[in-house]
């Protein structure tokens, strides 16, 4: 009898454990080429629903068309590699694969066709395995959201998988999305080098091999599954990590900003600690809403701001700045010209080292981590910075004004 881990990577079998003791119900597998994430993923599934007579499962791709030579494959193959090929029937029209003791079904659906995810259904038990193969395919975390919205009902334990190659940008929203901490998730990073070599064949190893001699940037980003960028990022100084209370309590060079919103823009207040010496900037507060009225910014300022710390704002906003001071909170306008924007950017852009709390400020790491020079068609970028996504920047822009000026700042 074949063992499983003949079967499966070395770096999966954390996950498979994990798997095993119903640790998580979010799964998302990155890696690159050859990682054998999906191998992992369909013998899992397989294996799953065999043990468990009420679970099913469904398996999605954007585009429809591509189900049938990747995923649908791709488990026909766990079927075989477990031999089990006598206890499952394949169905082409519509693709199904359907475990014969209990007529448990795995369905395949096209995203591209929202209404049949919709009307998913079961005879016998419940949808416990969903598998989104390629997930960067689709358009965004709020399309994932209502798929695992009506397919997740009527069970008490799921399991979803996301398998994907990291994209090369790193404002992608899929790269984004694995940063987030969640209890119920796990992301996991895998690559060739931990698959023997006989399962890839010696020519895949070669070709590897010749690739990171060659482009070495190329090869970190197919092999090795990195978000290498596409050169437009615009602060590559990021570090994004929990800011301690510890920490916090002992910060004594606080910033505050505050970037004015509209009616369909968010208005973005910050609080940052700068440390002048070693050039370091941490942000660990924020509110970012929309439609936020003056007074109920006030309200929030006041309760953060205890000490009454002077608070930079956006000049351009001079009534909301006189009524937010009518509240007793000390606030002033940032001075802004015509190179102001580039002359903030590149001051944060020049700092050691940016740290945000994805915790405490969720959208401020959105937005710095995702920010970058837009291309102009022809291999490379335009020129100037992008007015977009950009709130929680010109907070902090208008919070470090006053820093700007210093002698140690240069472009």
């Amino acid at each position: 009898m074949t063992k499983l881990t003949d079967l499966i990577a070395p770096s999966f079998y954390d996950i498979h454990h994990d798997l095993k003791k119903g640790r998580h119900t979010h799964y998302w597998l990155k890696g690159g080429r050859g990682s054998t994430k999906s191998s992992f993923i369909s013998i899992e599934i397989i294996l799953g629903m065999m043990k468990d007579p009420k679970a099913n499962a469904v398996v999605l791709r954007k585009v429809g068309l591509y189900l049938k030579d990747s995923v649908f494959e791709q488990l026909q193959w766990a079927i075989e590699v477990l031999g089990v090929e006598n206890y499952w029937h394949a169905k082409l029209s519509p693709l199904e694969l359907v475990y014969v003791p209990t007529g448990q079904r795995i369905i395949f659906r096209g995203a591209d066709k929202p209404k049949k995810i919709k009307s998913t259904k079961v005879k016998n038990g419940y949808i416990k395995y969903i598998w989104y193969e390629e997930v960067d395919e689709f358009t965004g975390p709020e399309e994932i959201r209502t798929i695992n919205q009506s397919l997740m009902r009527g069970g008490e334990g799921f399991v979803a998988f996301y398998s994907f190659n990291p994209p090369k940008s790193q404002r992608n929203w899929v790269n984004d999305e694995v940063t987030e901490s969640r209890p119920d998730r796990v992301v996991h990073h895998s690559t060739y080098l931990t698959v023997p070599r006989r399962w890839l064949g010696g020519q895949f190893f070669i070709e590897a091999e010749h690739l990171q001699k060659t482009k070495p940037d190329s090869y970190r980003h197919e092999y090795m599954g990195e978000v290498t960028g596409t050169g437009g990022e615009v602060f590559t100084n990021l570090t994004i990590r929990e800011i301690t209370d510890d920490e916090i309590s002992i910060f004594d060079q606080l910033r505050r900003g505050i970037d004015f919103g509209y009616a369909k823009d968010p208005a973005h207040y910050g609080v940052m600690h700068y440390d002048k010496k070693k050039r370091r900037l941490y942000i660990f507060h924020e509110l970012h809403k929309v439609q936020l009225h003056n007074r109920k910014a006030a309200e929030h300022i006041k309760a953060e701001n205890k000490s009454n710390g002077l608070v930079m704002a956006d000049s351009s906003e001079p009534k909301s700045i006189a009524e937010i001071k009518e509240y007793g909170i000390r606030i002033r306008g940032a001075k802004k010209g015509p190179d102001s924007v580039e002359y903030g950017i590149k001051f944060l852009e020049s700092l050691e080292e940016i740290i945000i709390d994805p915790v405490r400020c969720p959208n401020t790491k959105r937005e710095f981590y995702g920010y970058e020079l837009e291309p102009d068609g022809n291999g490379g970028f335009k020129a100037g910075y992008p007015d977009r996504d950009n709130h929680s920047i010109d907070m902090t822009r208008y919070a470090l004004e006053n820093d700007m000026k210093a002698p140690t700042f240069e472009f």
